[in-house]
């Protein structure tokens, strides 16, 4: 199994940074549910947060998300305060899994866990981590020798297929960040916008997994595949035919 069916307990070591915030108005939805593509912002945040804490943090500011596990084990909503706790649940030297764990002030919890490579910023490619940077994720885990393995292979289904959907989903200015890529959120408000049609699926707990295959740039034009069967929906993100993502919804 690829991502076990609970993600990995607080380390009894250590202490995992922590930091947190009011929910607010814009991150939620009519329903005051904290969205997805919002937690994929608080997992951004608590992250920039975290590397002005460690050190050597100002020389690993380059990581891209290849993977994020998002699960909703009771809905934060607006009007309460999170408290966010991270860590490092598994690495090797140019890449982590990165636990994160965000609690409402009443009762809203959800668990996360995202697999990051870190790159050069200059060079552009996957980098070695410093040894005084990974010396508190060593400590927190002794899965040292972490290894990529895709969760979600299932291939995009034929859009002429009679239980599939598509949505269009066009790109905004405001969607593309400094490298000229749409930002990771983005990919996970496009998921919300085919879950407004199977809003049951986010009623109760569930989870939420996302791979990212290759970046959407600014001049992408984006749909949004998907196909349910039963209680699990599977959505896959496409420039013309190919997958630049993938997601998937199943109950916990």
């Amino acid at each position: 199994m690829v991502i076990p069916s609970s993600l990995p307990e607080r380390p009894p070591i250590g202490t995992p940074f922590r930091t947190g915030w009011p929910v607010r108005l814009a991150d939620t939805d009519r329903q005051q549910r904290l969205r997805l593509d919002a937690v994929a912002r608080y997992l951004q945040d608590i992250g920039f947060e975290h590397l002005d804490a460690v050190e050597d943090g100002d020389t690993h500011r380059g990581w891209v998300v290849r993977r994020t596990v998002i699960d909703v084990l009771k809905p934060v909503v607006w009007g309460e305060r999170v408290t966010l706790h991270r860590w490092c649940s598994a690495l090797s030297n140019r890449w982590c899994n990165m636990r994160v764990q965000i609690c409402g002030s009443a009762g809203g919890l959800i668990e996360t866990e995202a697999f990051l490579i870190h790159f050069g910023i200059e060079s552009g490619v996957p980098t070695r981590m410093s040894d005084r940077f990974m010396a508190p994720m060593l400590a927190s885990t002794t899965e040292h020798r972490l290894r990529w393995r895709a969760a979600l292979t299932e291939p995009m289904p034929d859009v002429a297929a009679a239980d599939v959907e598509v949505l269009p989903f066009p790109l905004r200015v405001a969607d593309i960040d400094v490298l000229d890529h749409v930002n990771n959120a983005v990919y996970l408000g496009a998921l919300e916008e085919l879950l407004a049609g199977h809003g049951e699926l986010i009623s109760a707990a569930h989870r939420v997994i996302i791979e990212y295959a290759k970046p959407l740039e600014s001049r992408d034009e984006v749909r949004v595949i998907g196909r349910r069967a039963g209680d699990t929906l599977d959505a896959w993100l496409a420039v013309g035919d190919e997958a630049r993502a993938v997601a998937r919804v199943t109950p916990l």
